[in-house]
């Protein structure tokens, strides 16, 4: 997959990683991607989705966070995330949203298998352990656009490794390297300013 990583991407890591200010961080970060992703939705569903969104959203920062405890990079672990979140929309049918094509769907879940399989994330529960007690909030499905999915907003192509964007517009192959002390301050949610995309 491709995601965007700069220096907020980073702060936005310590600030998840700082009980002062981690509920913040994980407000706006959840707020950010539900907002990135109903640009994304057919404008007549949007509303609907959104309590749904929020709540994946929120499960897939304690995913962010283990991953990062088990050693993933910052990078794997955001795709770990977006995988989990591109393997909801696939079970609900909103291929509009997703980031990569359904037809590499197992490739990347295959990438992240070792991670996948001891938290119970499979593509059928993405959020697998991870699932909040009383489960998301239901969102209609739109299974009818399976039968020939259109993903105007996927990029295929990247589901052999993690690419990441730089500001620069440079393409790297797993990461950049973390800054030894990032910015605590500019991270979403924290600072007011909110982040270019994933």
């Amino acid at each position: 997959m491709k995601l965007r990583q700069n220096a907020r991407h980073f702060a936005s890591r310590k600030a998840l990683e700082t009980p002062v200010v981690r509920s913040v961080a994980t407000s706006g970060l959840v707020r950010l991607h539900t907002k990135v992703f109903l640009d994304k939705a057919d404008p007549a569903h949007r509303d609907e989705r959104k309590p749904h969104l929020d709540g994946l959203f929120e499960a897939t920062i304690d995913t962010y966070l283990r991953a990062l405890q088990d050693g993933y990079s910052e990078a794997e672990a955001r795709e770990i995330t977006h995988i989990q979140a591109n393997f909801d929309f696939y079970n609900h049918g909103w291929t509009e949203m997703m980031e990569f094509p359904a037809d590499e769907l197992e490739a990347h879940y295959d990438r992240y298998r070792e991670f996948f399989e001891p938290w119970g994330i499979t593509i059928d529960k993405p959020l697998g352990q991870f699932a909040p007690p009383t489960g998301l909030p239901e969102a209609p499905a739109t299974p009818e656009r399976l039968e020939d999915p259109t993903h105007p907003h996927a990029e295929g192509g990247f589901a052999d490794d993690v690419y990441v964007e730089t500001d620069d517009g440079d393409l790297i192959v797993g990461g950049q390297d973390e800054p030894d002390d990032p910015d605590v301050s500019k991270a979403v949610g924290v600072s007011d300013d909110d982040l270019d995309d994933q």
